[in-house]
């Protein structure tokens, strides 16, 4: 049982860990798409080349993904709050050095720094919510991931906006007040709480899940670019594949495991983590291709095209709040179910628009897709109400690299699907269609684990 310094936290404490929680998460996933639109204006600022550019958008990605396992056992290890704070910590520091960098190679520097503070942050925000009682958790669980899936929708606005409208960098110092503000604040209301069996970091473990990430990561990001068969990419899927091999061997043999295969004994832990797996295959597989799709077929604007996005992000904030409510009177399991089917029947909607179509079309496929993606917060609370609670930073760590991992493969499956068409129009609606039917799957796995 995980040991905790102090006593509970009381209810009316509650509401600022959830704004930490929440605030942490937005910070560190807006990371994930907010340099994306800030690229061109950095590669003429600092004349960086085009594949310099492709590390400062995937460098944090890789660090942040391929540590995120480690940063969860650590946070078990020593200390939930102390990980979160450290995490924070590093991600402020490095945020500021990304906003002050005058050449690109400070620059992908400090966005690989950024990723491992990441690794520390997001897994300790899911472990510090594992002691509360069910309804806290799943509060807490609801923020932590709307305020995921808001940062993702928000993140292009926000780099649009700041890149055009002040300069490049304020896209990394807008995270430095933000940042510390967290951290005052986590300080404050975070309660240190350990595994006080957990004597040692598995450092074996530690090292062979970091190449599995890694080179799994990297694998993905830039398969496309070099070409599925060219020896970098086959030398890096074979690192992968070895590398995991090599961490189940060390996780069965270790004394105490990073990761104890036994909590996939636990059907509404595994049920989770691959309800939350096909959602990310469908959903951030497509959204990744949705920009180009919006401009090129149905003709928006940039801008119009980037505030698509919007309804989606207010509706799953809008719509959280009333999560844990329908989740009492249906129950985890057809809530999640629910909520699964409406983002599939919104991405099928998409699939069958074309030229000529416009908001009025448009809107009701993203107002389902956001609904339903709000319904799907009881997946993070489920995941870490079946793990005993010391293993709760393994048990986050574990849920966010599926998150991002998914999302990694989604853009490549779909990539070919896009690909393989005729025409881009045709691909896109097709990959729509495999992605509805992923998120489907989804669905009736939640309904067989989490019942």
């Amino acid at each position: 049982m995980a040991q905790s310094v102090l006593q509970p936290a009381s209810g009316a404490r509650v509401w600022p860990l959830f704004l930490v929680v929440g605030l942490a998460g937005f910070v560190t996933t807006l990371d994930n798409t907010v340099v994306t639109v800030a690229l061109p204006t950095i590669r003429d600022d600092l004349g960086a080349s085009l594949a310099a550019l492709e590390w400062v958008a995937t460098g944090y990605i890789m660090t942040f993904a391929g540590l995120m396992l480690a940063g969860g056992r650590l946070a078990d290890v020593y200390g939930r709050r102390k990980a979160l704070v450290t995490g924070l910590a590093t991600f402020t520091a490095a945020s500021l050095a990304a906003g002050l960098a005058t050449t690109i190679q400070l620059l992908v520097a400090a966005r690989l720094v950024q990723g491992v503070g990441a690794a520390l942050i997001l897994p300790a925000t899911l472990a510090v919510l594992a002691g509360k009682d069910g309804r806290q958790r799943s509060a807490g669980v609801a923020v932590w991931m709307a305020s995921g899936a808001a940062a993702l929708a928000l993140g292009p606005v926000v780099g649009g906006y700041l890149s055009q409208h002040a300069h490049w960098s304020w896209v990394f110092l807008i995270n430095v007040p933000a940042g510390l503000a967290v951290i005052a604040l986590a300080l404050a209301v975070v309660r240190e709480s350990w595994e006080p069996s957990a004597a040692r970091v598995d450092l074996p473990g530690v090292v062979t899940s970091a190449v599995v990430l890694a080179a799994g990561t990297f694998t993905l990001i830039h398969g496309a670019e070099y070409g599925w068969t060219s020896p970098l990419i086959v030398a890096t899927a074979a690192a992968c594949a070895l590398g995991a091999v090599a961490f189940v061997m060390v996780e069965r043999r270790a004394a105490e495991p990073m990761v104890d295969l036994a909590l996939f004994g636990a059907r509404a832990f595994t049920g989770g983590v691959v309800a939350q797996v096909l959602w990310g295959l469908g959903v951030n597989g497509v959204f990744f291709y949705t920009a180009i799709f919006l401009q090129g077929v149905l003709g928006f604007s940039p801008t119009a095209s980037g505030l698509a996005f919007v309804p989606l992000a207010l509706l799953v904030v809008a719509v959280t709040p009333l999560v844990p409510f329908v989740e009492r009177r249906l129950g985890a399991a057809r809530t999640v179910a629910a909520g699964l089917v409406m983002v599939a029947a919104g991405m099928a909607a998409v699939a069958f628009l074309g030229p000529g179509d416009g908001w009025g079309e448009l809107l009701p496929a993203v107002c389902a897709i956001g609904v339903g993606s709000a319904l799907t917060m009881p997946l993070g609370s489920a995941v870490l109400g079946a793990v005993p609670e010391g293993r709760a930073g393994v048990a986050g760590g574990v849920f966010t690299v599926g998150r991002e991992i998914s999302g990694l493969f989604g853009i490549a499956a779909i990539g070919v699907i896009v690909q393989a068409a005729e025409t881009f129009a045709g691909g896109y609606s097709a990959g729509l269609l495999v992605a509805a039917v992923l998120v489907l799957a989804g669905a009736l796995v939640s309904v067989v684990s989490l019942s």
